[in-house]
Parts: structure tokens; sequence; C-alpha cells
């Protein structure tokens, strides 16, 4: 190769890794999965890599890259499924009668840490409307749009393009275009997704961090009256894989203390998720000692109550993802008191 060819392709390779966050946000709105995301826009930068020559720059290097992806989410989706949460699936079970059942991994909407699907933006006005389009609420009601149109409304509402520049993307008119839009847009008008009311400013307000702080010390002290004075009376808390999901601040701190109770004493490591704010648990680990990965927590937050309380259990999945360590040592203090 020479040192030309070389120069091009290592170019390109630059210009091409400069879409991968924002083609990652696209790819995971479309498949709901952090994972199929990636995978989506390592094949989008493939093929791309493969068929630049061909590229005659009559649209844009991005613009070319978002069709490329779309066309491998629409390809991803043929098979129809759609990931969701467990209310999207089963009915609210009182704690009396609470079983874990788990669901296989390609059943529910996953989580996925912001850094990896928000661009930074000097915008407050675009970061927020980038935040609250992979809000898990928001997320589980493009799952109920068919692909073509969660594609249409995801980069007409979303991204802000032009009805005209959809319809190149998809190879279709502008009316086809604004019809899709407008039966995605009733669609989700016609839906009441838990979730949807959660208000978190960006960054959080005093009051919102407030109530974090005294959720952390009531969580790690593992202070269920603490705790339920936090907890809006018709709080939701969900634990996939498993697809039961509890309703208000009794059942929830019920579960805590029963089939939940090897979680006191967890500690919680804060993280930025799904444009929420969230923590990682570690709970206490009886045979090695320290913290052993329990939970990607993510909270939604309204009124100056937790009104949702989702926990990701998979964690040999998602705390390498989040860039988060597989043990945490115990501090010194509780060496101590373990003495």
């Amino acid at each position: 190769m020479s040192d030309g060819t070389a120069t091009t392709t290592t170019d390109l390779d630059v210009r091409l890794e400069k879409h991968r966050v924002e083609l990652t946000g696209y790819c995971y709105r479309m498949l709901g999965s952090s994972f199929e995301a990636e995978d989506a826009v390592q094949d989008t930068m493939v093929r791309a890599w493969r068929s630049y020559d061909k590229f005659e720059g009559r649209s844009s290097l991005r613009s070319w890259l978002y069709r490329i992806a779309t066309n491998v989410c629409l390809d991803m989706l043929t098979a129809g499924n759609k990931r969701a949460r467990p209310m999207d699936l089963t009915e609210s079970t009182p704690l009396a009668q609470a079983a874990l059942a788990p669901r296989p991994d390609h059943t529910w909407l996953e989580p996925v840490p912001d850094s990896r699907v928000l661009p930074t933006t000097d915008d407050p006005a675009e970061a927020a409307v980038a935040k609250e389009s992979v809000r898990l609420a928001f997320m589980a009601a493009l799952q109920q749009l068919p692909p073509k149109q969660r594609a249409v409304l995801i980069l007409r509402e979303v991204l802000a393009w032009k009805a005209s520049e959809v319809a190149e993307l998809l190879g279709t008119s502008v009316a086809s275009v604004n019809s899709a839009l407008q039966r995605a847009r009733a669609t989700l008008a016609e839906q009441k997704q838990p979730g949807a009311e959660a208000a978190v400013a960006d960054p959080l307000d005093e009051e919102q961090q407030r109530l974090l702080d005294r959720y952390v010390t009531a969580f790690e002290g593992y202070d269920m009256t603490a705790l339920t004075a936090l907890l809006h009376e018709d709080a939701i808390m969900t634990m996939p894989p498993f697809d039961l999901w509890l309703t208000g601040a009794g059942d929830i701190t019920g579960f805590m203390t029963t089939l939940g109770a090897p979680c006191a004493g967890s500690r919680l490591v804060p993280v930025q998720v799904n444009g929420l704010p969230g923590f990682a648990q570690y709970k206490p680990d009886p045979e090695a000692g320290g913290f052993t990965p329990w939970a990607v927590q993510v909270l939604e937050i309204s009124g100056g109550r937790i009104t949702g309380f989702h926990c990701f259990l998979d964690t040999k999945r998602w705390f390498p993802l989040f860039g988060l360590p597989l043990h945490l040592e115990a501090e010194a203090d509780e060496v101590q008191k373990g003495l």
C-alpha cells in the first residue's frame, strides 16, 4: 500500500469515527439494545469503509452513514422483535405473590451509558432533547412503532431532519414521510408509558440532588422508613431479566426486606444512564469480602419523589459496558467494624 493510500485510509477512519456516538444513539433508539446498537454501528462503519469508493458526495458523509445505519437497523428489525419493560408484558404483582421468573435477554429494553449515545454539545436545548429521547419511557414508546415509522419519528423529531432529507434517506416521498410521522405521533399520544412524567433537570437542580443524596443514604443504610419517604405512592420497581414489577412504596420496601434482603449493606456508585440519574449497586460479597456487582439502577424522578426504580441485574454485561470494576474493596473503617 502506498503512503498516499495509507493516509487516505487513516483520514477516512478518523472521519467515520467522528460520527460513532451519534450513530450509536440513533441505532439504540431504533433497536432498544445497547449491544445490538454497537453491533449495528460497527456493521455500518464496515459497509461505509468498503463502499466508500462508490460514495459520490451527492449527500454529506453524515447523511450517507445514517442511510447505511437505517438499512442495517431495518434489516435487524425484520424479525419483528421489539424490546419491552416488565410493565409492557405483565400486570403488576402484589408482594405476596412475587416470584422471580426470568425471560431471555432479547426480551428486554436495555440501559445504556449516556457517554455511548449522547454526543457532546454546547446547546443546552439540544442536549435536553437528546437526553429525553433515550429515557426509558420514551424508548419503550418507540418500541411500539413499526420500524419505518420509528425511523421517521427519530429522524424528524429527535434529530430535526427535514422531511425532504428523510424522504431521500428512505427512498420515498415527502408525503409518505409526513404520513408516517403523523401515524407515529398518534400512536405515541395513545400510550401512557410509566415514567413518561419523569422530570429531571440537566444538570440536576438542588432539590433533585438532595433527593438523590437522601436516597443513597437510605439505600446504603437499608433504612426502609427513610426510603419510603422518598418514594412516590405509585412508584414502580422493575428488575430485568425478571418480569416481576411492583407498585407502591409498601410492596417495594417489603420486597427489599424479604427476597431482596441480601442487598442490605450495599454500596452505590453514581452513573449517567439513559439521560437519567443512576447508580451501580454493589452488594456485600460474603465469600471474597468487599462488594460484588449486583445491579445498574435507573431512577425516575417527578414532583420531588422517586417514581421509577429500575434495576438491571445482568451485571456481567452491564458493568463492563459502563466501565465499572467487577469488585469493590471494603473501606478501612468497614474492615475494622468486621474485626
